[in-house]
């Protein structure tokens, strides 16, 4: 079978590549040369390989099942899914296809070649599937029958919540493994074993405390931007003479910027928004701002932010602060007349003016609870002396009549029935008593009980 440059394996003479790393060139990138190469050299993911746990059974070969990989980038899924190619020691053929570049038709080609190979020898292929959520319904579905029958072992992976991406029959035919982010301890390791190793930078250069915690922040938890800022670092120092220590100095001279996880596309852009809304719900204003500049960063559109943010300031801040719609409203101008990078200030600003506020729900709970009685059918008819009498006949059909104007009353509000019948007494609007609202929830009483006649 022709593989054409669609198919990741690494050359080598024996037909089963288990990923032991024995073809990995010596001018490979440091990550690619420092993969793991048995279950022993891999940090994090201590839950999922703890005795026992699902995913060590399978790395043990103790059982037999296909399995998503979900979790961000530089967590080890490729590395896992070229380990559990040769677990157990069982005769097992790795492929990996790379979702960016193949189709059904070279889905079909290696399933094919899965059955022969199993027919022939008795060989199982594993199957792995980098990027799988790039995969279109029809792409996914073709996978269907051989995972089923178990004629490959799927190992897909995949940096977006599988929930979104994934189509539900190969959802649940596979076992869904959640990865996390490397805690700093285990950046730490990855970094001190590349410095040292005869597979890395082979004790060349030295790292500095400084240096070191530079790049385990830097790494935000991705052990492969971990390895690729250090052999960046290293190259620096070991280009420019002298002493090659890799300090704080040396790894802001090779790495500018971390890069930030965030797919507009994908689950981090649902989550990041959410974090940011319940920052702000919650009144943390520097959690708001965190949130807030790693949008920003990623390149959220900012017209999006400041939707989200008018949304907010009703749903959550009402009339407790009056001015928050204002204020919000005014923002989203400002990104529309202005844009970015200036328009940055605004949203920030109105990012602290809505966590700093005071807090209440009860606009969108009273139009909630207003538009369930309507669905249910508390609607009635709209009392006759409110209905519009500006027409040739209305009067004759009783509209309008009676109808008492408030501005002739002193107090500007005075006895009479506004809602239907079904409805008469119901109070949706409740004030919640902080900041504004305090002064309504004392008004409203009042004004309830002038118009419904019930006052002393």
């Amino acid at each position: 079978m022709s593989t054409d440059g669609l198919f990741d394996i690494d050359p080598g003479g024996d037909e089963r590549d288990t990923g032991d790393g024995d073809a990995v060139r010596p001018d490979a990138p440091l990550a690619a040369r420092m993969r793991p190469r048995t279950l022993d050299e891999v940090v994090g993911q201590a839950d999922l390989l703890a005795p026992g746990a699902p995913l060590r059974r399978l790395l043990d070969g103790g059982a037999a099942a296909s399995v998503l990989l979900y979790g961000p980038p530089g967590t080890g899924k490729t590395t896992l899914a070229r380990l559990m190619a040769g677990a157990g020691g069982a005769e097992r053929h790795f492929v990996a296809l790379s979702a960016l570049s193949a189709g059904v038709k070279e889905l079909r080609a290696v399933i094919s070649e899965a059955r022969r190979r199993r027919d022939r020898s008795g060989t199982t292929t594993v199957l792995f599937i980098d990027e799988v959520h790039r995969f279109s319904r029809t792409q996914q579905d073709a996978l269907l029958g051989a995972v089923e029958d178990r004629l490959v072992l799927l190992v897909a992976a995949t940096t977006e919540n599988p929930s979104f991406s994934v189509v539900s029959p190969l959802l649940s035919r596979s076992l869904v493994l959640q990865l996390q982010s490397l805690g700093e301890d285990d950046v730490r390791t990855l970094l001190r074993r590349a410095v040292t190793s005869e597979r890395g930078l082979n004790a060349t250069v030295a790292l500095a405390e400084d240096g070191e915690q530079a790049l385990v922040r830097l790494s935000a938890g991705d052990g492969r931007r971990a390895l690729t800022a250090l052999e960046a670092a290293a190259d620096g120092v070991l280009g420019a003479g002298g002493d090659p220590v890799i300090d704080l100095a040396a790894v802001e001279r090779a790495v500018t910027e971390v890069a930030v996880r965030y797919d507009r596309a994908g689950d981090q852009h649902y989550d990041v928004i959410s974090a940011f809304i319940k920052s702000i719900r919650g009144s943390d204003p520097d959690a708001a701002l965190h949130y807030l500049a790693r949008m920003l960063v990623a390149g959220e559109d900012a017209r999006f932010i400041a939707r989200r943010l008018m949304i907010h300031a009703s749903e959550d801040v009402g009339l407790a602060d009056p001015t928050a719609l204002p204020a919000a409203t005014a923002a989203a101008q400002v990104v529309q007349l202005v844009g970015m990078p200036e328009a940055r200030i605004a949203l920030a600003q109105v990012t602290v003016h809505l966590a700093t506020a005071p807090k209440s729900n009860a606009v969108i709970t009273a139009i909630d609870a207003a538009m369930a009685d309507v669905r249910s059918g508390r609607v009635g008819g709209v009392p006759p002396h409110l209905r519009d009498g500006h027409y040739a006949g209305a009067q004759k059909l009783g509209n309008a009549v009676g109808y008492r104007y408030p501005h002739d009353d002193p107090d500007g509000v005075l006895r009479q029935q506004y809602p239907p019948d079904d409805v008469v007494g119901v109070d949706y609007y409740a004030p919640s008593g902080r900041g504004h609202e305090r002064v309504l929830a004392e008004r409203l009483p009042k004004l309830r009980r002038v118009v419904r006649g019930t006052r002393d």
